[in-house]
């Protein structure tokens, strides 16, 4: 059984059909389009994917200053820069 990650689902077809109306229902939610009663693939609205992507970068860098945290470090004096 697969995973549906999105409280709304719609079918290929039906988004097909009527993707204006779908996404107004979606209000800024994730979408899950089913083929064959799978996840196929996931439709977001541009802010919705701006703000994942925003997040993912975030996690990025905070995972980037944990691992540099611990050195080594190089000695630098204000007169040298």
């Amino acid at each position: 059984m697969h995973a549906i990650m999105a409280d709304l689902t719609v079918s290929v077809t039906e988004l097909k059909r009527n993707f204006a109306s779908i996404l107004a229902q979606a209000d800024d939610q994730p979408v899950a389009v089913l083929n064959h009663n799978r996840p196929e693939a996931y439709l977001l609205s541009a802010a919705h994917y701006e703000r994942l992507v925003t997040h993912l970068e975030d996690l990025e860098d905070a995972a980037r200053v944990r691992e540099r945290s611990e050195g080594p470090f190089i000695e630098v004096s204000l007169d040298d820069l």
